[in-house]
């Protein structure tokens, strides 16, 4: 085996070994094994955050926080190996595993041209285990377990059935790259082209002296070479651009994404985060439910994105179920509830309780009318003819439901029947379910990115609004995606809007709020944290749809109206727990 080899921290550690591919390409990997020879499982990522680049290096703002509030995470570890998103090897190695992280292709150490999420990315990603499945140091068992990158790319290599992969822990990943990343609703998002720019390119194989240089080792992570701008361009995928030109669904470009469910057999474990709203969420959820797998569970918390995974709740979850499935001990993971829930409250306050079940069966899927003569949401309708009008781009709208008479608690997906017309040939409509306390001051939450974010949030354009009838359910419409249906200016049109999953007990007295508006939801103005080459974070985090491209002024400004009466009743679905 190539590569240079160490024994450091309890760990024979081999650095930059070369993995084959089919195209003769060699991708390079670090493992972390136990010192004693012998045949262990393996924990492995692949991905382009580049494997020697320390967590505290390249998020200090984000580690430190972590660490502070979670001080057992350096317990029983240097940290020296902590990578971003990735597990570390001093917390698994010593319980008997194999860690290796491998630099995808055109990251980090490893050559190549640089496209995310691609079908050549996934068939590297099936290489790589089935090469570590026959290792010496390996008993041909492959787990796989990462947060974000390193949990979407598991739903599309597991799709592909590798022989060797065991188990799968899904960690805040999305499912569905362009209605979870990229088209929100069918409204383009710019979070994936930013998040390209600040956190893969720099990342890139051949920044060289450029780049980020190792904390273990010195040397350049994104090295040996450094090439030119003009090379670099050359070896990778203008990402930004094929975000925002494939503009359906069914393009090719994301067709190539999209895992296939029915593929998906292993066991798996998928953790979601409650605050994730844009992009940690609804994947999680939705993968769960549509994988062929018959061994699956799932998890769901909150805080920030990055945190429960470090933690000891989280370690302890992911070492139960790697223990039953990739070493065949008695970890009693058998005996894990296929749900687990961290209720959310006020003050980011989380109830532990076990479910059996996703939707929840005893759900009492709840109708609140938006009636506009108070601008209220009731549990009757309202059948007066009348027309609330708000500007595209301004503020909206918001309907409130009387003070609670008593406690209540929403937990699962939500949705929402509009009817609208619009001055122009189309209309973005995004709706923000909200809490407010008693004095009215509205109840936000630690998102897994934005520390200020509302309850729920959902988007449509209104051309989009073309559903499948196949995937559709009451509280889950799932829109098509493949043309545009252009409005009449005037006519009205009824329009259904997915809601992303929320958990939240509200007290009495409290509220729930709808806004519809046409444009992003902010809390602050004067926005909060941020992540490398993002927006300034203001309620919804770097999950924007401001490019002008998408949303020209002149369509998107004018009057938006909706329309109430005997035949147009809208209404909120609340999936109420009692």
């Amino acid at each position: 085996m190539s590569g240079t080899i160490d024994f450091k921290d309890g760990m024979k550690i081999f650095w930059d070994v070369a993995i084959e591919m089919d195209d003769g390409l060699n991708l390079r990997a670090d493992i972390f094994s136990p010192v004693e020879d012998g045949k262990y499982p393996v924990l492995m990522t692949h991905g382009p955050y580049g494997k020697w680049l320390a967590f505290q290096d390249a998020y200090a703002p984000q580690w430190d926080s972590m660490t502070t509030n979670f001080p057992e995470i350096l317990a029983d570890s240097s940290s020296k190996y902590q990578n971003w998103e990735v597990v570390d090897p001093e917390r698994w190695v010593p319980d008997g595993y194999v860690c290796v992280r491998v630099d995808s292709r055109g990251a980090g150490r490893s050559p190549g041209y640089l496209d995310p999420f691609s079908k050549r990315e996934t068939k590297d990603f099936y290489d790589c285990i089935e090469w570590a499945a026959v290792q010496e140091w390996s008993n041909g068992k492959i787990g796989l377990n990462g947060i974000s990158y390193y949990a979407i790319n598991q739903w599309q290599v597991a799709a592909m059935q590798p022989p060797h992969l065991e188990a799968i822990c899904i960690w805040e990943g999305a499912s569905d790259l362009y209605r979870e990343m990229s088209h929100h609703g069918g409204i383009y998002c710019t979070y994936g082209g930013n998040w390209y720019k600040g956190r893969c390119l720099p990342r890139q194989h051949g920044m060289g002296a450029k780049g980020y240089r190792s904390k273990v080792n010195g040397q350049w992570v994104s090295g040996p070479d450094t090439m030119s701008e003009e090379e670099l361009g050359y070896h990778r995928a203008d990402m930004a651009n094929d975000l925002f030109s494939n503009n359906y669904s069914t393009d090719p470009y994301w067709e190539d994404r999209m895992p296939d469910f029915s593929k998906i057999n292993v066991p798996l474990f998928s953790s979601s985060n409650w605050g994730g709203q844009s992009l940690h969420s609804r994947g999680n959820f939705e993968g769960f439910n549509s994988a062929a797998s018959k061994e699956k569970w799932l998890e769901v918390h909150g805080i920030e994105h990055w945190t429960e995974f470090y933690t000891d709740y989280g370690v302890k979850l992911q070492k139960k179920f790697f223990g039953h499935y990739l070493k065949g001990e008695d970890t009693g993971w058998e005996e894990q509830p296929k749900v687990l829930l961290q209720v959310r409250h006020p003050e980011d306050k989380f109830v532990e309780r076990e479910e059996s079940e996703w939707p929840l069966a005893r759900t009492e899927w709840t109708k609140y009318y938006l009636n506009p003569k108070n601008f209220s949401l009731e549990v009757e309708g309202n059948n007066e003819e009348k027309i609330v009008a708000y500007k595209g781009l301004g503020d909206g709208v918001t309907f409130v439901t009387p003070p609670l008479k008593t406690e209540m608690e929403i937990t699962g997906p939500l949705s929402s029947k509009l009817f609208i017309s619009s001055e122009t040939e189309d209309a973005d409509l995004f709706l923000i379910v909200r809490v407010f306390a008693e004095d009215f001051k509205e109840v936000v939450f630690q998102g897994a990115l934005d520390p200020t974010t509302p309850t729920a949030q959902g988007w449509l354009r209104a051309s989009r609004r073309k559903l499948d009838p196949d995937l559709s359910l009451p509280y889950r419409p799932y829109h098509a995606h493949d043309e545009d249906q252009p409005l009449n200016p005037g006519d009205i049109y009824e329009v259904d809007i997915e809601i992303w999953p929320t958990s939240v007990v509200i007290p009495k007295n409290y509220r729930i709020g709808l806004t519809i508006r046409g444009k992003d939801y902010v809390y602050q103005t004067g926005g909060g944290s941020t992540l490398p080459n993002m927006n300034r974070f203001s309620g919804c985090g770097p999950f924007v749809h401001d490019d002008s491209r998408d949303r020209p002024f002149e369509t998107f400004s004018k009057n938006v109206s909706l329309h109430f009466g005997e035949t147009y009743n809208p209404y909120i679905l609340l999936p109420v727990i009692n």
